[in-house]
């Protein structure tokens, strides 16, 4: 197994489960897909931590919250100084990965965290933050997603502005989580390459989440990427359904979301209905997919480590990416598309997008 494969990985959801389990910032907890051991183990040189907040309540509340994220990936990255640092470019990733550092970015997973308000755009961008997720789980006032029911038909008049407020700051509009509508309108509005930092393929597994086909030739005509995710409700139809089913008895779970009693009664139903298998090979099939139709250049990885309560055998946590580069190996990929993979396409749509 190689692990020459540098990675750059588009989300990872620490930050959120360190908050919801009461832990300091530090990644010592038991129970975690991620820690520095394993991150070098797996070639992870360059990390997007998600600065998440889950949709529902009020967007001030989620404006706070996304703030304290942010608080909490920098608290992370000062309480490891040999191994982490904050990046906000191309230039800053590769002098930190050069260095023998992990570069450490920031996205934030939700445009409710917003309020409405560029003010708070521009603010996020400030502090670090160089992808917004233009949805979550729900729509937003102006953006529809993937997961809710049609509002604005893709983006309203403010969303448009959202996505042009992020091209001029130098942000990326991370186009996971909202609906084709809100995917075709963002890229008829961006004139940045077009990005998905935790998305898999449509074709290969119907879930809303996925990028469509028509949406794959965009992303190839931008210059822009898709880096497939791990999550098994994204990568087979067996999984999907039982995923659509675990969001059901979630819904019904009357504690706060990510709590240590939401997260115990979620286990308890998780290890009564277990899901169904997935494996490296579905992930290296969305890969091939995403490669197909859109190019060797448009594909990257973004894992969605501890923002998963499953994950496919072989891929258990931040340690295993050269698993995927041995499967992908296997069936003829050369070390130089493997890098593309793992680090150059992200690392050019970051530069083109935020410099």
């Amino acid at each position: 197994m190689s692990g020459a494969i540098p990675v750059i990985d588009g989300h990872n959801d620490l930050a959120w489960r360190l908050r919801m389990q009461g832990l300091p910032a530090e990644m010592s907890a038991t129970g975690l897909h991620t820690d520095i051991p394993r991150l070098r183990k797996g070639g992870v040189r360059a990390q997007f931590w998600s600065v998440y907040v889950p949709c529902g309540g009020p967007e001030s509340a989620a404006t706070v919250k996304v703030l304290e994220q942010v608080d909490l990936v920098r608290r992370l990255v000062e309480a490891h100084p040999e191994d982490l640092a904050i990046a906000t470019n191309a230039d800053e990733v590769e002098r930190i990965a050069a260095g023998g550092r992990i570069a450490s970015l920031l996205g934030a997973e939700g445009g409710h965290c917003l309020d409405d308000s560029l003010g708070v755009l521009r603010s996020l961008h400030r502090l670090g933050v160089r992808y917004l997720t233009l949805t979550h789980g729900r729509n937003t006032n102006w953006a529809d997603s993937a997961t809710d029911a049609p509002g604005v038909g893709g983006l309203s008049a403010f969303g448009v502005e959202v996505v042009r407020e992020l091209n001029r700051l130098g942000m990326m509009a991370d186009l996971s989580h909202v609906a084709t509508s809100t995917m075709h309108a963002a890229l008829d509005v961006s004139t940045a390459p077009a990005f998905f930092s935790h998305s898999s393929a449509r074709a290969l597994c119907d879930h809303p989440r996925n990028v469509p086909d028509d949406v794959l030739a965009r992303v190839r005509d931008t210059g822009g990427v898709v880096m497939v995710t791990f999550v098994p409700f994204f990568l087979n139809e067996a999984c999907r359904r039982w995923g659509d089913e675990l969001y059901r008895v979630e819904d019904a779970i009357p504690v706060e979301y990510g709590s240590p009693e939401f997260e115990r009664l979620q286990r308890e139903w998780i290890a009564a209905n277990p899901c169904p298998p997935s494996s490296v090979r579905d992930v290296a099939d969305h890969v091939e997919h995403v490669r197909d139709v859109a190019g060797v250049e448009a594909v990257g990885i973004g894992g969605d480590f501890d923002g998963t309560e499953v994950l496919p055998d072989g891929l258990a946590d931040v340690s295993a990416y050269p698993v995927l580069f041995d499967e992908l190996r296997a069936r003829g990929w050369s070390d130089p598309d493997l890098r593309r993979l793992g680090w150059d396409n992200t690392l050019r749509v970051l530069r083109d997008t935020c410099g």
